[in-house]
């Protein structure tokens, strides 16, 4: 048996090692090849009766491990699911740390109780999350900024705001004639950070909610008549109440109709209703896939942040600062 001389420095470097859900494959892929990596050594199935079987073909022992997925889409509670089992997979390989890259997160709409008897789901996996093992959480535009102190592990949170701005900068629009126009009250904050950064002038849509889940814009706090409109939000699900909010400012006298929104989640008739409806494009990040974007003669755009979050996976794995990645909202 060979000793260690201990009198000497030990050599040991923990390894950063990269894997994938099933969630968002592509982006995983985009941002292995930033960094130089291979995305190998996971194995995923399905048993029969839908249950899920995660393991490892290769060592994590003393580790960096970093697991993207995205937790979105129609079998979203599996994806969840099977981030957890990775997890778990991990420690009990005895992983020196694990972060979830998480481009999605799921149940972030319920953060909070909005009626008697309801769950607060968002904290619900968070709990989850930290129960399996998970170390650190890597996100982007979370629905509310809240549910980063659901956690008591380091919560990363980081912007595609800026994206959006330089997307919208290379189209070269008139900043004179153009105004970015929060979807609400809430996103006021964000749309004046996308304003200053186009150096244009900004507006606030008023809403009034007359059933739950349902609203409608009654009046806009400033001038959009015969402006470009650039609408961001964090997230766009079914889009009734968007394409509703976008027709309403079509008659009050909205010019060009620019959408965008980190989270496209397209649920239903969202896609269709969005291609037929008075704007121009809507603009998404490949956080959550979408098959039908950038086709010819679609609406629906996607820019890429894979360069953004990779440089942010950099930054945790040598213990530099995230918010210099791009904007990170704060870390904890």
């Amino acid at each position: 048996m060979v000793i260690q001389d201990l009198s000497k420095p030990l050599n040991v470097e923990k390894e950063i090692k990269l894997y994938s859900g099933s969630g968002n494959r592509e982006l995983a892929q985009k941002i292995a090849d930033r960094l130089g990596l291979t995305l190998s050594g996971l194995k995923l199935e399905k048993f029969a009766n839908g249950e899920t079987y995660a393991r490892f073909d290769e060592s994590v022992r003393g580790d960096e491990v970093f697991i993207i997925q995205c937790i979105a889409g129609e079998n979203v509670n599996d994806l969840l699911m099977e981030l957890l089992i990775i997890t778990d997979a991990a420690k009990r390989a005895s992983a020196a740390s694990v972060t979830a890259v998480i481009t999605h997160y799921a149940y972030a709409r319920q953060d909070r109780k909005a009626a008697s008897r309801e769950p607060i789901t968002a904290r619900l996996v968070a709990n989850l999350l930290e129960a399996a093992g998970v170390d650190r959480i890597i996100t982007i535009d979370l629905h509310s900024n809240q549910i980063q102190g659901f956690f008591d592990i380091p919560v990363s949170h980081l912007t595609a705001l800026y994206n959006f701005g330089d997307y919208f900068r290379r189209k070269n629009f008139d900043w004179d004639n153009t105004v970015v126009v929060s979807p609400d009250m809430g996103r006021a904050k964000v749309a004046k950070k996308l304003a200053d950064y186009l150096g244009c002038e900004m507006a606030i849509a008023h809403k009034s909610r007359p059933k739950h889940n349902e609203a409608e814009v009654m009046g806009v706090i400033g001038n959009i008549v015969g402006k470009t409109c650039i609408i961001n939000d964090d997230m766009i699900d079914t889009a009734g109440t968007l394409v509703g909010s976008i027709k309403k400012l079509k008659e009050m006298g909205a010019g060009d109709l620019y959408i965008s929104a980190t989270h496209g989640i397209f649920s239903g008739a969202a896609i269709e209703r969005l291609e037929n409806a008075p704007i121009e494009e809507c603009v998404v990040t490949d956080v959550i896939p979408c098959a039908v974007a950038n086709r010819p003669g679609s609406k629906i755009k996607t820019i890429s942040v894979s360069d953004e979050l990779a440089n942010a996976i950099i930054a945790v794995y040598t213990n530099n600062p995230v918010t210099a990645v791009f904007g990170g909202a704060s870390e904890m």
